[in-house]
C-alpha cells in the first residue's frame, strides 16, 4: 500500500494544534516515548530563525504516558527541564526565557534517544529581517534605553451597560466608542456582558497590554477576568483562539515611536461619530485584538518593517496568551495597504482580510497622486497655458480620471505632499535641505526605504547629489512617454492645442519632489525592487488569503471604488480569477455600508472556519476557494447590510463608483501597475481623434517625447511579481538593496501561528 506521508503529517499536525486550542481530539498524536524514538521539539511561537525577546514557546511531542522526569531538556548544555510540565491540557510544554543572543541550542533526550532544534533569537528591539536599523530621533517617554525598549504595560478597561442599552435597538450604533478604565479593586457598577462565539457569558472586562517591539509601540487586547491566570497552555474560556489585527490609515515615515491605532478608520477619518468601532465588536464575540504603531502605514509605510511588527506582535501573543488559530486583517485606505501588501510579501501573517476604502499598495497610489500634484499645477496657473489655449476647470477632472478636480486637491494636499516631502523637521537640525544642509537626513517615504528601493546610478546624479558625492534613494515614480490626456482627445473633450499645451507644459519632479521642465525619470533598479519588494503589489502571492472588500461612493476625497478594481483586475490576471476575493458595495460613501465591519467580520470568520477544518492535502488557494460560503459573494445593500440585487450589482456599480486616473486616461490598462512603460516611436497616424495635429503642433510633441510615447501593450519595464519573504540585511549587519530570500523555515516551526490546514506546502516547513 501506497503511503501520502504528506496527508499524514498534515492530519497528525491538525490534530496536535486542534488539541492545543481544545478544540479539536484530545488524544496526542504519535509521538516520542511509545517505540522509544526521539521526541520531536516543536516550535509554536514562530519561526525558529526567528525568535524575539529572549523567550520561546515549545511542546516537546511524547505520548500521554512518558513521564516528565524520563526527559532530559537541556539549552546550550544547561539544564533546561525546569520550564516545562505536562500542562492541564495533557501536553508537555514550556515558555523557555533564558535565550542567548544569537543560535541556541535545544536538546531533549529520551533514553537514548535525542532530538535537537536550533533556536536563533533575535533582540526585543530587532531587526530580524526588515533593515539594518531603524533611525529614531528619540524614544518614547519611558523608554530605558536607546533601543525604546520598555517593560509591558497592562491596563483593565470596560464597556459601560449604557451604551449596551443604546446599542440594542439600533447595532453598530453608540454614543461613544471608547472602553472606559477599570479598577479591579474598586469595580463599577455598571460593567456590561457579552456572550462570546464559544457561548461564554461574561462581563464586558478587558485587559489592554501595551508594549514595546522593533523599537515601537504594540497593543494586545482581550476580554479578561481579573480574578483567573492566564496561561499559554491554558487561556481563559472566553478566548475563541482567533485574532483581529487593526490597522491606521495614511502613508508617512515617522522618525519616533507612534500609537498602535485600533480604529478602523484611524488616519482616514479619524473617530466617526456615534459609529463602533470593529475591536470592541470583535472583543465582545472573544477575539484577541493586536496593533502595532509600524503596522500603521500612515506612521510607517515599509512593507518588510510593517510585516516585521506583526510577526513579532503575534509571537508575543502565542508565548503569553496560547497557540493561536487564524488572524484577520481590518482597516481603511492605509489599513488597506498594509494588509495587502503584507499578505503578498510575507503571506501566511494574516488568515483573512477585511479592506475597506482600498489600495492595493501606496506606490499605485502615489504614482497616481504624483501626477495629479503636476496636473494641479498646469491647470490652477492660467499664466502657464499657451495662448489661445483656455481650460474650462470642468474639464480638468475628466483629464485627471475623475467627476472634478476636488479629487486631485485632496489627494495632492492631504496626502501626496505630505509624504513625499524631503525637507522639513523630520530629524531635527540634521534635516536635508539642498541648500544649507545637503548631507541631512531627507524625509519622505522615498529615503524611508533605501534598502528597498537602492540608490540613484551616477548617470543621473543632480548637483546636489554630485557634491555630496553619493546618490540619494532611488524614485520609482516616472512619467516619460506618458500622453496625458490621450482619451480625453480621442473622444473630442479637448483640442489639439489643449492636449499639446499639457503635455508640453506638466513636466515632471526631481529628486527632491520639485518640479522641473523635464519629465521625471523613473530610476532603476528602484522600480524592479518596488515590484520585487512587494511594495508594488502584483497580488501574486495572494491567492493564499481570503479577502473581503468593501466598497461605496467617493465624492472626491482620493479613495474612488477604482482601487478596489484594481485588486481585483490584478489578481485575476495572476491568478485566472478572483475567487479568493469579494467585494460588498453600498451607497455609504468609501464603506459602502456602516454594518459592513461586522456582518463582514462574521462572514470571514465563517470562511476561515471551513478552511480551518479541511485536513484535505490539498493547495491552500483550492480549499479558501472550494470552502468559501454559498452567501459570501459580491453583492450590495441598500442600508444595514441587507444584500440586493445578488452578484451582478458589483458589475453594475463600477460605472458608478470607479472613475479613472490620469495614466487610464492616457491609455494605461485598467490594472495602472506600469511604473516605466515601454516606449514605441511617436506615430502621426496614430488615434489622435479626429482633428489632425498642425506640423508645429506635432513638432512640439516630438520635441516632449524624443524617445517615443508609452506603448501599454507591453509590460512595464522591470516588471516583475513580488518575491515573498525577503530580508534586507546579511548575517553581519550590512544592508541586502533590494534584499534576498530568507532560508526555508525550520521543520517544526511556528505552529501556534495558525491551524495547520492554513500551512501549504506542509513538507517545506
Amino acid at each position: 500500500m501506497q503511503i501520502n506521508w504528506q496527508a499524514a503529517v498534515r492530519a497528525a499536525l491538525l490534530g496536535m494544534v486542534l488539541a492545543l486550542l481544545g478544540c479539536g481530539p484530545g488524544s496526542p498524536p504519535a509521538d516520542g516515548g511509545a517505540d522509544g524514538s526521539a521526541p520531536p521539539i516543536l516550535i509554536l511561537s514562530n519561526r525558529a530563525d526567528m525568535i524575539s525577546g529572549g523567550d520561546v514557546l515549545v511542546e516537546i511531542g511524547v505520548d500521554a504516558d512518558t513521564p516528565l522526569d524520563a526527559l532530559s531538556i537541556r539549552l546550550n548544555g544547561d539544564d533546561a527541564s525546569e520550564a516545562f510540565a505536562r500542562r492541564a491540557n495533557g501536553r508537555v510544554m514550556g515558555l523557555v526565557d533564558t535565550l542567548r543572543l544569537g543560535d541556541n541550542t535545544l536538546e531533549v533526550g529520551l533514553g537514548n534517544a535525542q532530538s535537537r532544534a536550533v533556536i536563533r533569537n533575535y533582540p526585543n528591539e530587532g531587526p530580524i529581517f526588515s533593515r539594518p536599523e531603524i533611525k529614531r530621533t528619540r524614544c518614547q517617554d519611558g523608554a530605558t534605553d536607546l533601543a525604546c525598549n520598555q517593560p509591558a504595560e497592562y491596563r483593565f478597561l470596560y464597556r459601560p451597560t449604557a451604551l449596551v442599552d443604546i446599542l440594542e435597538p439600533v447595532p453598530g450604533i453608540s454614543l461613544g466608542t471608547d472602553l472606559l478604565p477599570y479598577d479591579p479593586a474598586n469595580p463599577p457598577d455598571d460593567v456590561a456582558m457579552t456572550t462570546t462565539q464559544s457561548g461564554e457569558t461574561v462581563p464586558f472586562i478587558v485587559r489592554q497590554e501595551l508594549g514595546y517591539q522593533d523599537r515601537d509601540q504594540y497593543k494586545i487586547l482581550t476580554l479578561f477576568n481579573p480574578d483567573e491566570p492566564w496561561e499559554p497552555w491554558a487561556p481563559q474560556p472566553q478566548w475563541n483562539g482567533k485574532m483581529l489585527i487593526t490597522h491606521g490609515g495614511n502613508c508617512g515615515a515617522r522618525y519616533t515611536p507612534g500609537s498602535a491605532p485600533l480604529d478602523d478608520y484611524s488616519g482616514t477619518f479619524g473617530d466617526i461619530p456615534l459609529i463602533e468601532p470593529s475591536y470592541i465588536y470583535a472583543l465582545g464575540e472573544g477575539y484577541a485584538v493586536l496593533s502595532t504603531a509600524l503596522a500603521n502605514t500612515g506612521h510607517n509605510c515599509d512593507v518588510a518593517l510593517a510585516a516585521e511588527s506583526i510577526m513579532m506582535a503575534k509571537e508575543r501573543f502565542v508565548e503569553q496568551y496560547g497557540p493561536l488559530r487564524y488572524a484577520i486583517g481590518t482597516g481603511c485606505s492605509g489599513g488597506s495597504i498594509a494588509q495587502l501588501t503584507i499578505a503578498n510579501a510575507y503571506p501566511g501573517l494574516y488568515q483573512g482580510l477585511l479592506t475597506m476604502c482600498a489600495y492595493p499598495d501606496s506606490l499605485s497610489a502615489g504614482l497616481q497622486f504624483s501626477d495629479l500634484h503636476l496636473m494641479r499645477k498646469y491647470f490652477e496657473d492660467p499664466s502657464r497655458w499657451a495662448p489661445g489655449v483656455i481650460w474650462n476647470p470642468a474639464l480638468w477632472g475628466p483629464v485627471e480620471g475623475h467627476l472634478t478636480h476636488i479629487n486631485a486637491v485632496v489627494a495632492d494636499e492631504g496626502l501626496f505632499k505630505g509624504a513625499t516631502q524631503t525637507t522639513g523637521s523630520c530629524f531635527g537640525d540634521n534635516t536635508y535641505d539642498p541648500q544649507t544642509n545637503p548631507t541631512g537626513q531627507r524625509c519622505g517615504i522615498i529615503e524611508w526605504i533605501p534598502h528597498i528601493l537602492g540608490q540613484r546610478s551616477p548617470d543621473v546624479w543632480s548637483p546636489v547629489e554630485q557634491q555630496v558625492g553619493y546618490g540619494f534613494t532611488g524614485i520609482p515614480l516616472g512619467n516619460t512617454g506618458v500622453q496625458y490626456g490621450l482619451n480625453a482627445l480621442r473622444a473630442g473633450l479637448i483640442t489639439p492645442a489643449m492636449f499639446v499645451d499639457l503635455n508640453v507644459k506638466i513636466g515632471g519632479l526631481d529628486v527632491d519632489i520639485q518640479p522641473q521642465a523635464a519629465r521625471t525619470q523613473a530610476d532603476h533598479p528602484a522600480v524592479g525592487n518596488a515590484y520585487r519588494s512587494g511594495m508594488i503589489n502584483m497580488t501574486n502571492n495572494l491567492d493564499t488569503v481570503p479577502i473581503l472588500t468593501f466598497v461605496g461612493p467617493d465624492p472626491g476625497i482620493a479613495h474612488d471604488a477604482l482601487h478596489a478594481w484594481w485588486i481585483r483586475w490584478r489578481i485575476e490576471r495572476e491568478h485566472g480569477s478572483a475567487r479568493n476575493h469579494v467585494m460588498w458595495g453600498g451607497p455609504i460613501p468609501l464603506l459602502g455600508d456602516l454594518e459592513y465591519v461586522y456582518k463582514g467580520l462574521d462572514a470571514m470568520d465563517n470562511w476561515l472556519s471551513r478552511v480551518e477544518a479541511d485536513d484535505d492535502d490539498l493547495p491552500l488557494a483550492d480549499k479558501i476557494s472550494r470552502n468559501r460560503p454559498g452567501d459570501v459573494q459580491d453583492q450590495c445593500s441598500l442600508i444595514g447590510g441587507e444584500p440586493i440585487l445578488g452578484e451582478v450589482c458589483i458589475d453594475l456599480l463600477r460605472p458608478l463608483y470607479a472613475y479613472g486616473t490620469p495614466r487610464t486616461v492616457a491609455g494605461d490598462t485598467e490594472t495602472a501597475d506600469n511604473f516605466d512603460c515601454q516606449l514605441k516611436p511617436m506615430d502621426r497616424n496614430d488615434d489622435y481623434g479626429l482633428i489632425p495635429f498642425t506640423d508645429a503642433q506635432w513638432e512640439q510633441l516630438q520635441a516632449v517625447f524624443p524617445d517615443g510615447v508609452c506603448d501599454y501593450r507591453a509590460p512595464g519595464k522591470a516588471k516583475q511579481s513580488t518575491v515573498a519573504w525577503l530580508r534586507y540585511f546579511d548575517e553581519s549587519g550590512r544592508m541586502i538593496v533590494g534584499g534576498e530570500p530568507l532560508p526555508e523555515a525550520p521543520a517544526r516551526s511556528d505552529l501556534g501561528t495558525r491551524s495547520a490546514s492554513f500551512v501549504y506546502p506542509l513538507n517545506d516547513r
